[in-house]
């Protein structure tokens, strides 16, 4: 089997694989487990796996966990435009990978609501091109918060109900947050359906079950879609 993480700021995601189908998958939160902890749920999972890759957004060093890490001069099933690939995120690298594995042949948005939301275009020809970074929703709550002096720090939780038009100061910051978050990604979606009349829509993220509850754009929401492309770079490591 292959095993593949997701090394996030807040979480480590995994999943282990048979060919392409996914068996198992699971998370553990950063600060809620000790690093020792980490390290026997690694040993776990190892010894069941016969090859493992990981994409990570920050120094894993503290975690007791040794994974194959996903950078730029590892062979890809699908090609890089580019200009500096050296800097380009693993995790928006392995995203395009699992929406090639998904929608091979087509021209596909994939949007990744995390910390950070990123909007990154993969053409029919197996061809990344870039794509754009902007804050995530729990970024700009803070931001509020931080740069003025009488806005109070508020979350989204999975209950939280969203109005279109907020009654309260905390109601009003929710609904300008994921509003404006909302409209400039329906936006992003728009341009490139003008260039791309076929074009298909991948969510994903730890954020992407917020933005899915104010409404349904049919967007096609893939929650293992990292992993999934973490997979096939294996298969294509050793075809």
């Amino acid at each position: 089997m292959n095993l593949t993480l997701d090394i996030g700021n807040t979480s480590i995601k995994w999943a282990t694989f048979e060919g392409k189908t996914l068996k198992d998958s699971g998370r553990w939160t950063m600060g809620d487990t000790a690093a020792n902890s980490f390290q026997n749920e690694w040993n776990k999972l190892k010894e069941d796996c016969e090859q493992e890759i990981a994409c990570a957004s920050g120094d894993i060093s503290t975690l007791g966990i040794t994974p194959t890490l996903l950078n730029h001069h590892t062979p890809l099933p699908i090609k890089l435009n580019y200009r500096t690939p050296e800097t380009l995120g693993a995790d928006r690298v392995a995203s395009a990978c699992g929406a090639w594995a998904l929608n091979p042949g087509k021209d596909t948005l994939i949007i990744d609501a995390g910390t950070c939301i990123t909007v990154d275009f993969l053409s029919s020809e197996g061809i990344y091109h870039g794509g754009a970074i902007m804050p995530g929703l729990k970024i700009n709550l803070q931001a509020l918060h931080t740069f003025t002096a009488k806005l109070p720090l508020v979350s989204f939780n999975r209950e939280t109900n969203v109005p279109l038009l907020g009654r309260t100061t905390e109601e009003s910051i929710l609904a300008g947050t994921l509003g404006a978050t909302m409209l400039a990604l329906a936006g992003f979606v728009t341009a490139y359906r003008q260039r791309c009349p076929s074009l298909q829509v991948v969510l994903t993220g730890g954020d992407a079950d917020q933005l899915l509850a104010a409404g349904n754009n049919g967007w096609d929401y893939q929650p293992h879609l990292t992993l999934i492309g973490l997979n096939e770079i294996l298969i294509n490591l050793h075809k």
